[in-house]
């Protein structure tokens, strides 16, 4: 893989998360009970709010400083934990509020790629928090994917059914 076939691959993702976004309707991402009590709204901030962490650790990267301090406080450890923080302090935020978040976040994270050299960024190495997975699309998505995509689909098809 190379850093435009990378670039290439997030587009593409990106493109599908928007299409899967236009399908729901900002009217209807605020109605809790997607993921439990939570909302597409609170799932796009929550998807963000990692998201971030993971742009600030390749500004980082770029900056040839150490690992950043996460986004959420310090104190904060556990994935519960730093989710339930990020669901408090994104909740009350209107949905154009958050997708805006999002997007803004999103291209951050093309610069912050962009920015890296490509040998670092195709280094499995490189990241420590990758775990020794290369740098990848999928990579960058996956917890959407495995985690949220199906239940965003899946209240998506109920919505439709409840509509006919």
């Amino acid at each position: 893989m190379t850093k435009l076939e990378l670039l290439h691959d997030l587009q593409e993702e990106n493109q599908r998360w928007e299409a899967l976004l236009g399908q729901i309707g900002e009217a209807h991402m605020d109605e809790p009970g997607v993921a439990e009590e939570w909302s597409i709204k609170d799932i796009v901030a929550h998807l963000t709010g990692w998201r971030k962490r993971t742009v600030a650790r390749l500004q980082a990267a770029q900056q040839g400083t150490g690992d950043p301090p996460p986004p959420w406080p310090t104190h904060l450890h556990t994935d519960d934990e730093i989710n339930a923080w990020i669901y408090k302090t994104n909740h009350q935020l209107s949905v154009r509020e958050v997708l805006n978040d999002s997007r803004q976040t999103f291209q951050k994270l093309l610069s912050a790629i962009e920015a890296l050299p490509e040998a670092e960024l195709l280094d499995s190495q490189r990241f420590a928090w990758m775990e020794g997975e290369p740098l990848s699309a999928a990579g960058l998505f996956g917890h959407f994917h495995e985690e949220h995509e199906p239940d965003m689909r899946g209240w998506l098809a109920q919505r439709k059914q409840t509509r006919m």
